[in-house]
């Protein structure tokens, strides 16, 4: 007798799921029972000249805010034109795998930015920057709480600079499921690439440590999402080919 494959004791989709929601239980009592927004904010404030003294240092608002953001945006556009070039004339020497990957990357560069940024200008939460303590106007208010009247919304949260690189995450789908340990550690260097990037803007006082890591949350979710989409419904449309050859030309082949 032969032994059989020993089976994962927990599938990818679940054990997704299941990290998904503890890391927003974490993320959520961070914000709401602990202090770490603040103390960080503190640390990166000098309260002597009531400024954040990295706030328009070169490489915090020139390089990463703007030249950054600059450069990701682009990658986003050209990322997406190929997707669809690919769908209007597919690419005869693509693979399913290759197509798969590049629709994924198109639609989280399309997804991750755009969610987040309406998720942004829905909330209430203010920068460090526009909070009093800090010297603002607005005060701080935690996730759950409402703000008092008379006092305009935020809209500093999720962190929106993050955005435009979080979608590298999606990434992994190249490798997804084939090489796991590859698609993990190119999904950890995206995920580790975006939360500098955030971290920058923490510096300057654009955001706390909360935006971040709620971003990074929702770029995962989305990318899962994505992927799953593409893989379990999109793939099986008859209209969507995956396929490396079109189907019409498969069709016309058939029919000489």
């Amino acid at each position: 007798m032969h032994a059989s494959a020993a089976k994962p004791l927990i599938r990818p989709v679940p054990l997704m799921l299941v990290l998904l929601g503890i890391s927003a239980l974490v993320i959520l009592w961070l914000g709401e029972f602990t202090n770490v927004d603040l103390q960080l904010a503190d640390a990166t404030y000098d309260f002597s000249k009531h400024v954040f003294p990295l706030q328009h240092a070169w490489f915090a608002e020139r390089l990463n805010h703007e030249i950054l953001k600059q450069v990701m945006t682009v990658a986003a556009v050209v990322v997406v034109v190929l997707a669809l070039y690919d769908k209007w004339r597919p690419f005869a020497s693509w693979g399913w795998e290759r197509r798969m990957g590049v629709r994924v990357v198109a639609m989280s560069a399309a997804l991750v930015p755009l969610v987040i940024s309406l998720l942004k200008r829905a909330s209430s939460s203010h920068c460090p920057w526009d909070v009093q303590r800090y010297g603002g106007d607005a005060p701080y208010i935690r996730l759950l709480e409402l703000m008092p009247d008379g006092i305009a919304a935020g809209h500093c949260l999720p962190g929106g600079h993050a955005s435009s690189v979080l979608w590298l995450i999606s990434l992994s789908a190249f490798w997804w499921p084939r090489h796991p340990r590859k698609a993990l550690a190119v999904a950890i260097v995206m995920l580790a690439f975006s939360f500098g990037v955030g971290w920058i803007q923490q510096l300057r006082g654009a955001h706390f440590l909360t935006h971040t890591l709620w971003s990074s949350w929702i770029a995962c979710a989305l990318v899962f999402v994505i992927y799953q989409l593409n893989t379990k419904v999109l793939a099986k449309l008859p209209d969507i080919s995956y396929s490396s050859v079109p189907r019409n030309a498969t069709a016309a082949t058939a029919a000489e």
